[in-house]
């Protein structure tokens, strides 16, 4: 089968109707996936601190540092809610927080080292703009703060700041943030030492289908390079409480009062569920090798969550038994596993439960 070329994505994109793209989509996901499966992990999204420099216009779960909501979460805390995850059966934390410019390497090798003392489960932890802080800070090299944090106790990096990997966006929407290439960058150098991660991509900002295209063909380019890619995750930006949305905050932080002067040229379009619909279909048509691609129930809720799995999704995700970065914005799905086995089960597939590398743990 021939590989999709940047300009026949964009076509796609743009211009075929979306049931034909959503087909198109369906019978990729048949062809790596012929089992009729969907899996989906038990896990916890746990933030370890709200406090962060970037300052990201979409963000509105970040705090400044004096800011009366700001927060580095206790060990204690840290402890029960894993307790708590492990107890529903429970294999993977995912463990994230913002830049916050007072805790160093030591305070991340101490993270780490302490929950694998306490407890047997996998580290699915910090972003790529938090590994480039952390090395920054320490003065090591990417790789090198790879390696100690891989012997500390992290076990793979997800794909969180990565939003799109096109700096004529990131230089509008985040511009303190890591650059497109950093972002990469980290990404390789993980899976040179053996580290997998997940890719993911926020879309229905200020970005362009261009943009979006860009996006992929970098993920799809590294995937060639490394392999290290598990899966793509795309999920549709929320404005809510954010700067980019130009609303007031309920915090208290500054409103835009000009959304539409974010930057020269620039202008919100918030993606529709169309608009998820045929940026999933055609992620999973565009990353021929990326082996999984999944539905994101937290931003669009189970009913969408279900449709995407007829357009090329074959994951559910997270349970997310905690979700605080989306819920910011106003935006709070919830579910439960029960929840996720009969959605699973609604669409015509056979629930499963995997671990962050995709091996199956049990049927459901």
């Amino acid at each position: 089968m021939e590989r999709t070329t940047k300009k026949e994505g964009l076509t796609l994109l743009q211009t075929i109707d979306l049931l034909d793209l959503g087909m198109l989509a369906d019978n990729m996901r048949k062809t790596l996936h012929p089992e009729g499966v969907v899996s989906f992990i038990i896990d916890r999204n746990i933030n370890y601190t709200n406090v962060c420099i970037n300052k990201c216009k979409f963000c509105a779960f970040y705090r400044n540092e004096n800011h009366p909501e700001a927060y580095i979460l206790s060990r204690r805390k840290l402890f029960n809610k894993i307790k708590e995850t492990i107890a529903v059966g429970g294999t993977q934390v995912l463990i994230q927080g913002g830049l916050h410019p007072k805790l160093d390497l030591a305070y991340y090798i101490d993270l780490l080292k302490s929950i694998k003392e306490k407890f047997k489960v996998h580290v699915h932890g910090f972003s790529p703009p938090e590994i480039t802080y952390i090395a920054e800070k320490s003065g090591y090299t990417v790789i090198k703060t790879l390696e100690l944090l891989r012997k500390a106790g992290l076990d793979s990096i997800p794909g969180g700041g990565a939003e799109i990997l096109s700096d004529r966006v990131r230089e509008k929407v985040s511009p303190k943030k890591i650059s497109s290439q950093q972002w990469l960058k980290v990404m390789e150098k993980a899976h040179n030492i053996g580290m997998k991660t997940t890719a993911t991509m926020m879309f229905g900002s200020v970005e362009g289908p261009e943009d979006i295209i860009e996006h992929l063909d970098a993920v799809r380019r590294l995937q060639d390079k490394t392999g290290g890619f598990t899966a793509f995750i795309p999920w549709s930006f929320q404005p809510g409480n954010t700067e980019l949305g130009g609303r007031r905050s309920e915090t208290g932080r500054r409103k835009n009062k000009n959304p539409k002067r974010i930057a020269p040229s620039s202008k919100l379009h918030t993606a529709t569920a169309v608009d998820y619909l045929r940026v999933l279909a055609l992620s999973r048509i565009y990353l021929d090798n990326v082996p999984n691609i999944q539905a994101s129930w937290v931003t669009q809720g189970l009913k969408m969550a279900q449709v995407a799995l007829r357009f090329g999704a074959n994951d559910f995700g997270s349970t997310m038994l905690e979700e605080n970065v989306v819920a910011a914005t106003g935006v709070k799905f919830s579910t439960t596993v029960e929840g996720i086995v009969e959605a699973i089960r609604g669409a015509g597939f056979i629930p499963v439960q995997r671990d962050m590398f995709y091996n199956i743990i049990k049927y459901r």
